[in-house]
């Protein structure tokens, strides 16, 4: 088992070239391979493992299949923090006796599981190294399909591999401040889960005043829905207090005002580069 910290932003088709224009032009940053990955997800048909906060999938790259497990983890100073078991295996189809020493063991009936959805794209890698801190930089363009639906997908995601984690946003800040991206914590899979009809969030009313990590979910969740977000229904002191301290109150009040007027959520992430500044800005305030 292997701990995984990452940040993943969705762009546009168009922000993505150049983000890698940006970024391959960077000193620190240096070309890794180009790969094209085929990822099946698998789930019981009333998605257990969804509900248990768990991934599993078979990835085909190249010639080589890799299982891996993962846990939706917790979010963090701005990354992804997730538990990940990985192993190679000989084909496409999953290897239950690989499973037998992890939590999914004796929590789910193991025997149930099928495809349920897939995630197919093409992923250049790029490697910055900034000190002691190592970062690979995944560029990954393709397509999320389930359910006889399909949907573009366009990433940039910045994993750590050694050194310190706080490179991570750092890096994506940079980023956010040349194109517009998202900081999005919809994973590949739940947009997954989504277009094969066995997961559909709701945008879910609190009378208490959101933190910023409910703040930045409940974001997300309005991106996979491509909904407006509901400013007027939510308390946002917290977030506007930790955004007048991280010094970006105007782009808060901006942001915020453009939520306000019932602009979605995705049209405001890909229209300018006020949205992923300001979720970056914030998470490093923490909870």
């Amino acid at each position: 088992m292997a701990t995984e910290l990452e940040i993943k932003l969705s762009v546009s088709d168009a922000a993505q070239a150049q983000a890698l224009e940006w970024l391959s032009s960077r000193p620190e940053v240096r070309p890794g391979k180009t790969k094209s990955l085929i990822n099946r997800y698998f789930d019981t048909p009333s998605a257990d493992l969804n509900r248990a906060k768990a991934a599993l999938r078979v990835r085909k790259a190249g010639d080589d299949y890799i299982q891996t497990l993962k846990t939706r983890g917790e979010f963090v100073d701005g990354a992804h923090r997730r538990e990940e078991w990985e192993w190679p295996v000989s084909g496409p189809e999953l290897d239950l006796s690989l499973l037998e020493e992890t939590p999914l063991n004796s929590e789910l009936d193991l025997s149930s599981l099928l495809v349920v959805f897939e995630t197919n794209f093409q992923r250049q890698v790029l490697w910055l190294e900034e000190g002691q801190s190592v970062i690979e930089i995944a560029v990954d363009s393709g397509s999320v399909a389930g359910n006889d639906a399909r949907w573009p997908l366009h990433e940039v995601e910045f994993e750590l591999k050694s050194g310190d984690g706080r490179k991570l946003v750092a890096w994506a800040l940079e980023l956010a401040r040349e194109v517009p991206v998202f900081l999005n914590l919809v994973s590949k899979a739940e947009q997954g889960y989504f277009l094969a009809g066995l997961y559909c969030p709701d945008v879910a009313h609190q009378s208490e005043p959101l933190s910023i990590t409910e703040f930045l979910q409940t974001l997300g969740v309005c991106w996979l829905l491509d909904k407006p977000f509901p400013a007027g229904q939510y308390d946002l002191s917290r977030v506007a207090a930790a955004a007048d301290t991280a010094g970006c109150g105007e782009l808060w009040a901006r942001v915020i005002a453009e939520l306000a007027k019932g602009t979605a959520v995705r049209e405001l992430a890909e229209s300018s580069t006020n949205m992923g500044i300001l979720q970056l800005q914030l998470a490093t305030g923490g909870q």
